[in-house]
């Protein structure tokens, strides 16, 4: 019953806004017939935009968090809706302190006079899934205490299955519905906000992301003080820092703003090419300018919540992706959406390269400072789904946080090139990539899986084998070819089958086993390589 009031509620909220008007023009018979009697209505004198925006804001924080969500998705979202939906304020009146201390003490198991020195009652925020206070630790450590509101959990899933429902009702009624796939945008916010309500979730993503940063001078993380944490409740060192956005105040204190959006940039790199685990909620509230060194600055990052990462193989296509559009090679950037899986395989090259090169010339035709690396991503990737491709929310993820960089670092300084940061870096990383080291360290960083596998690689070895008897039926013909030609002597026979029987060897081990595969994907310089050192050394007499 309560399911249904919500429902009703909702319901009457989108019609009074008249959301009806953000549904695909070719809906079908009986919705038009439905929807009939609301053109008696008069005209609204707000876009369409504004008045999602404030259906929205009418429907409560969970809406709110939704609307949030889909301001980060350009890539389904028309332009004005991405601009109005990023003006919602995730603000809600704070719940009473006596309240907060009580969960405190509830999850800690202690009075909150024995756990802090002080406690600061008025809210340093106060949002729609937490609430956070300052405090001060017994040894004089300043802190922040983030506390989940309670009772959340159930009326999240109640709204959330209601929001399935309507994203199941615009799928089926068109075409169009089905391409902005709303069913899987609300399990991506399922997913989403579900790990926003656990504390300890974020408090782990924080200390991975500190670790990998720990003595740079790029980025700062505040430390996690984990006897301190719950699954509800999160205590942090507390930072000191000037938020982002605020120009005024940078300027003030003489901030290198170049450097400090070329840093953003290389900080953003180096956590999806080197570290593969990149903040994906860096929006302006969640990143500061420490006050040190300003005419060298470095960044604070807090709210770890959302972070990212990308399979081994899909680093290495987006790299040459990239690299690939520097270069405007639009055959290759359409030959490796098909190589990696992003499209499906039946896609024709021609057809797919001439659309791509279609939506980046105009794009690549104006000077360097002006073009958007984030836009021109969206727009690949907007082409991308004309394709059938499929939606990759680890790029969608990726793609977010592009968009937010940029943005940040051009408002920071306006002339910021990101290509030219960019182009030379993932140059650097593809070399790194393929160099011998490296592929000697994954093969070592596999080693004690491979000892784990040892009493199961006879079987693998035998099945792996059986599928290769064509392959081996073929070496046995260009064997004995070879030897018709080069009459070689014995000895030279039995060394050449010992050539085969080790290349076929060496197959059934990368058969077998999924990971060396992965590394020989990765670098077909290194395959060509050893191919060609087996064909040398089977053809040497």
């Amino acid at each position: 019953m309560r399911a249904l009031i919500r429902l009703f509620h909702i319901t009457a909220i989108a019609l009074r806004y008249r959301l009806d008007q953000l549904l695909p023009a070719n809906r079908p018979w009986w919705l038009r017939l439905l929807l009939a009697p609301l053109a008696l209505l008069p005209a609204p004198k707000q876009p369409v935009a504004v008045r999602l925006r404030l259906a929205l804001e009418r429907l409560g924080p969970i809406f709110i968090k939704f609307g949030q969500l889909l301001s980060t998705r350009p890539d389904l979202v028309s332009a004005p809706l991405v601009a109005e939906l990023r003006k919602l304020q995730d603000d809600v009146a704070p719940f009473e302190n006596n309240h907060w201390a009580k969960l405190v003490e509830q999850a800690l198991g202690q009075p909150l006079t024995e756990l802090f020195e002080s406690v600061d009652t008025e809210p340093l925020a106060s949002a729609s899934i937490a609430q956070v206070h300052g405090a001060v630790l017994h040894d004089g450590r300043r802190v922040i205490v983030k506390v989940v509101r309670p009772g959340l959990a159930p009326v999240i899933e109640r709204d959330i299955a209601l929001l399935r429902l309507l994203a199941r009702l615009v799928a089926n009624i068109s075409q169009d519905g089905r391409r902005l796939r709303p069913v899987e945008v609300v399990d991506d916010y399922r997913h989403t906000i579900t790990d926003e309500l656990n504390l300890l979730r974020e408090a782990a993503n924080c200390t991975q992301l500190r670790r990998n940063f720990l003595g740079s001078k790029l980025l700062y993380v505040p430390d996690i003080y984990w006897d301190y944490c719950r699954e509800n409740v999160l205590v942090q060192e507390r930072i000191e820092g000037i938020g982002v956005s605020d120009i005024e105040q940078l300027n003030a204190q003489h901030t290198n703003m170049q450097s400090l959006a070329e840093r953003g940039v290389e900080i953003f790199f180096t956590q999806v090419f080197e570290h593969n685990f990149f903040h994906a909620d860096m929006h302006p509230g969640n990143i500061f300018v420490a006050r040190e060194t300003p005419e060298s600055p470095s960044y604070i990052a807090v709210d770890t919540a959302i972070m990212g990462s990308l399979t081994t193989e899909d680093q290495y296509y987006l790299a040459r992706n990239l690299l690939a559009m520097f270069r405007r090679d639009y055959r290759q950037v359409a030959q490796l959406h098909l190589d990696s899986g992003w499209v499906p395989a039946n896609t024709r090259i021609a057809d797919f390269e001439s659309a791509i090169r279609t939506v980046c010339e105009p794009i690549f035709e104006k000077p360097l400072a002006e073009i958007s690396f984030g836009q021109v991503l969206l727009q690949l990737f907007r082409t991308a789904r004309r394709f059938d491709m499929q939606v990759q929310p680890q790029l969608v993820l990726l793609q977010k946080t592009l968009l937010n960089i940029e943005g940040l670092g051009r408002q920071l300084y306006p002339q910021l090139d990101l290509w030219s940061t960019a182009q030379p870096y993932l140059e650097r990383w593809m070399k790194q990539r393929y160099h011998p080291k490296t592929l000697w360290a994954e093969i070592q960083r596999f080693g004690p899986e491979w000892l784990e596998k040892l009493p199961h690689m006879p079987q693998k070895l035998y099945e792996a084998l059986s599928s290769l008897e064509d392959t081996s039926a073929r070496l046995g013909a260009l064997d004995a070819r070879l030897c018709e030609l080069g009459n070689p002597q014995p000895g030279h026979n039995r060394r050449r089958r010992w050539v085969i029987a080790a290349a076929l060897g060496l197959a059934a081990v990368c058969a077998a086993e999924p990971r060396l595969q992965a590394i020989i994907h990765e670098a077909p310089i290194a395959s060509w390589l050893l191919a060609g050192g087996a064909l040398f050394a089977l053809l040497a007499r």
